[in-house]
């Protein structure tokens, strides 16, 4: 969550575009689309490993299916043009990225110290 705005503020600052509805600009990408993916799916990344065997594969579709009614939302209302919502899902999906292979080695090097077998 920290990086979210470290990462989309200094694009809003550096684009400048204004918004669908306002002369403002710092409209791109969108900053509440963002966090709500990061949240949301970070959340489910988090979660998926603990919900157990009758949990198992419904965290992510149900952060994807609110990530996506964010962003849809914020461009129905016409906070956002749709190319501000894009660009935060695809920053973010980089982000989440890096998160899973943060996890994953954290996961590998746990699993390598635990088998080692030592009395």
């Amino acid at each position: 969550m920290a990086a979210v705005p470290v990462l989309v503020m200094p694009l809003k600052l550096w684009i400048d575009r204004p918004g669908p509805l306002t002369a403002e600009s710092g409209y791109y990408p969108s900053g509440h689309t963002a966090t709500a993916m990061v949240a949301y799916c970070g959340a489910a990344l988090l979660l998926a490993p603990r919900t157990g065997r009758a949990g198992h594969g419904w965290a992510m579709p149900v952060a994807v299916v609110l990530s996506a009614a964010t962003g849809i939302g914020l461009v129905l209302r016409g906070y956002h043009w749709p190319l501000d919502v894009l660009g935060s899902w695809l920053l973010c999906g980089m982000l989440l990225a890096l998160l899973v292979a943060a996890l994953r080695r954290i996961d590998n090097r746990g699993a390598a110290g635990s088998g080692t077998g030592a009395p």
